[in-house]
């Protein structure tokens, strides 16, 4: 018997970790959003034509990289984020046109999660995951639960004061500090995104998909 609150009878659906995606029903996509910063690094490293393996990305990822795990077995997975979240709606897009049918997408918002694992919000995602939605909505794309709907009008209200809203996250003063995982970042050969380039809207135009471990440009 479907749950009340799988979200399956909406195309476009939002929830947050690895135990929202569980609670969703399976979809045909799944868009992971962890703009500080796994999904936005990876885009950056995508963009530059390099390729990114899931395995390295966990030694320095434990939300981002653990949602992407998670769906990788029966889904299209992409990481999604402010830098590239119209790229990504097109590529939704065309993953629906290349099937020919209606195409379900769960949008995940990482969190934050603590060093017992437990998850938190992160407004940082939340906006990324409404950036996402509001650039689907835009290409009609747009049978929406309410959650995903919530997220997208917040990102439209808050368009202006991205950076602001970014910079003056937890997250990001928490990087002020430095994290053991910038290291890790640095160690493995990927360049961390920088809080601010992290808060720009659609300044890439690639879309990191995972296909057999790896991350690489959506084409």
């Amino acid at each position: 018997m479907p749950s009340p609150f799988d979200q399956s009878t909406y195309q476009v659906r939002l929830e947050w970790g690895v135990d929202g995606l569980a609670r969703l029903a399976p979809a045909d996509v799944v868009v992971v959003v962890d703009v500080l910063r796994f999904s936005s690094t990876v885009a950056d490293a995508v963009a530059s034509g390099s390729e990114v393996s899931l395995d390295d990305a966990r030694e320095w990822s434990r939300n981002g990289a653990a949602v992407a795990d998670a769906a990788g077995h029966d889904a299209v997975v992409l990481l999604g984020s402010l830098r590239n979240a119209a790229a990504v709606a097109r590529a939704i897009a065309t993953v629906q046109e290349r099937r020919q049918s209606r195409t379900s997408v769960s949008v995940i918002a990482a969190g934050e999660a603590d060093d017992a694992g437990t998850a938190r919000f992160a407004v940082e995602d939340h906006l990324g995951a409404g950036a996402v939605v509001a650039a689907l909505t835009d290409l009609g794309i747009d049978h929406t639960a309410p959650d995903a709907a919530v997220a997208a009008e917040g990102f439209r209200a808050l368009k202006r004061a991205l950076r602001h809203m970014i910079s003056a996250s937890g997250s990001a003063r928490e990087l002020a500090d430095r994290v053991a995982a910038t290291e890790r970042m640095q160690a493995s050969g990927v360049v961390p995104t920088t809080v601010s380039h992290a808060a720009e809207l659609d300044a890439l135009d690639s879309v990191p998909v995972l296909r057999d471990g790896l991350f690489v440009a959506f084409a």
